[in-house]
C-alpha cells in the first residue's frame, strides 16, 4: 500500500500482564519498524478502557498499564518517533464513542467475531463492553483521524467496522472522518504451544510464552509444545504444532538454524526435542536484552509518568479540535 506524508497511524495493547511472543512478533516488533517511516505520525496507546471489559483486578491495573508502557519502550519503540499514552487520560475518547454509538447500527456489531470469542471465555460477565468495544475502538482511531491502522488479517474486521462508522458519520452530518485502511504487513501468526490450532493466548496457562520468562522457564514451555500425533507419511506440509515451531525459529533463529533443521525435518532425521532446545536458547538469547530494558526503565516509573502525562496533553490537545468540531456538526454546540 502506498502511504501519504499526512498519514497519521494508531495502534495499541490492553494492560493485562505480561506481554507474550505472539504479542511481539505481531504486533510490537511491526510498530518499531515503522517508527522511522512515520516519525511522529505514530501513535500507540494502552487500551485500558478496553481492557475494563474483561475480568481484572482494580488493585493491579496501574502496575500494568506502566508495565506495558516499559515493555513498548524496552522492546525499541522511541518516544522522540512514537507518541505512546494511556487511553483513560484522554476522557474526549468516551464522548466521540457515544456519539458514533449513535449512528453505528446494531446489525454490525452482531457479525463481530470477537463478541463471542470473548463472551465465551468469562460466561459470568456478558457486558455491554464486550459487544460495544469496537465503537470504542472506532472513536480510538478517528479521535486523532488516524487513516492507518497497522494490523494482522485476523484484525481486518474492526478496522472496517470503523471505516463504516466514519461514513455515516459523514453522511449524516457532513465529511469529517477520514476512513482509514488496514496497514497490512507479513506478520507471522504465532500458535499456542498447547493448542496449536489457536492463536498464543495468556487466557492458556502454559500455552505461550512470556517476555518476561526466564530461559529455564521457555526451555520447559517448549518441551511441552504439541508436535506429531504419530508416524509423518507426508513431509510437504507441516501439522499445526511443528510449523508453529518452525514459525519460530524463522522468527527468532538464524538462516542457519532454519536450513538444518529444514532439511532433518525432510529427511526424517530431526529430534522434536533438538529443535525445542534450540529454539529455547534462541528466544532466550533474543530476549536477555529486552527483560533488561524493561527492568531499568520500571526502576523509575516517575519518568514514565512524566512521558505519560506529556504526550496526554499533546493527544488531548488533537482530540478536543476533533470533539469541538464534532459537536458543532451533531447540533450540541455552535
Amino acid at each position: 500500500m502506498k502511504t501519504g506524508e499526512k498519514d497519521i497511524l494508531l495502534s495499541g495493547m490492553q494492560p493485562t500482564g505480561p506481554l507474550h511472543i505472539g504479542n511481539y512478533v505481531g504486533a510490537l516488533r511491526n510498530w518499531v519498524r515503522l517508527q522511522d517511516q512515520f516519525a511522529g505520525r505514530l501513535f500507540v496507546f494502552v487500551a485500558d478502557y478496553h481492557a475494563m471489559s474483561e475480568n481484572y483486578d482494580p488493585k493491579e491495573r496501574q502496575e500494568q498499564i506502566l508495565t506495558l508502557v516499559a515493555e513498548y519502550l524496552a522492546a525499541g519503540l522511541d518516544p522522540k518517533k512514537v507518541t505512546i499514552y494511556v487511553q483513560s487520560h484522554i476522557p474526549e475518547v468516551t464522548e466521540l464513542f457515544w456519539i458514533f454509538n449513535t449512528v453505528t447500527p446494531v446489525a454490525f456489531l452482531e457479525r463481530m467475531t470477537q463478541f463471542k470469542d470473548k463472551s465465551g471465555r468469562q460466561k459470568e460477565n456478558i457486558n455491554m463492553g464486550l459487544f460495544s468495544y469496537p465503537v470504542l475502538q472506532a472513536a480510538d482511531i478517528l479521535l486523532p483521524k488516524a487513516s492507518l491502522v497497522p494490523v494482522g488479517l485476523d484484525q481486518v474486521q474492526h478496522v472496517e467496522l470503523t471505516r463504516d462508522i466514519a461514513r455515516f458519520f459523514n453522511n449524516r452530518f457532513g465529511e469529517t472522518f477520514p476512513e482509514p485502511k488496514p496497514l497490512l504487513t507479513e506478520i507471522p501468526k504465532v500458535m499456542g504451544l498447547l493448542d496449536p490450532e489457536k492463536k498464543m493466548s495468556k487466557s492458556v496457562p502454559g500455552s505461550y510464552i512470556s517476555l518476561m520468562d526466564e530461559p529455564e522457564e521457555i526451555q520447559k514451555k517448549l518441551r511441552r509444545a504439541v508436535t506429531d500425533m504419530g508416524p509423518v507419511t507426508d513431509r510437504s506440509k507441516k501439522s499445526a504444532g511443528v510449523q508453529n515451531l518452525f514459525t519460530l525459529l524463522h522468527e527468532f533463529g538464524t538462516p542457519e538454524d532454519d536450513a538444518i533443521m529444514e532439511r532433518a525435518y525432510q529427511d526424517g532425521s530431526l529430534k522434536y526435542s533438538e529443535l525445542k532446545d534450540l529454539l529455547a536458547l534462541r528466544i532466550a538469547d533474543h530476549l536477555a536484552t529486552f527483560r533488561a530494558r524493561r527492568a531499568k526503565l520500571l526502576a523509575n516509573p516517575a519518568a514514565l509518568e512524566r512521558m505519560l502525562a506529556t504526550n496526554a496533553k499533546k493527544v488531548r490537545k488533537m482530540a478536543q479540535q476533533t470533539v469541538k468540531e464534532v459537536r458543532q456538526k451533531v447540533g450540541l454546540s455552535t
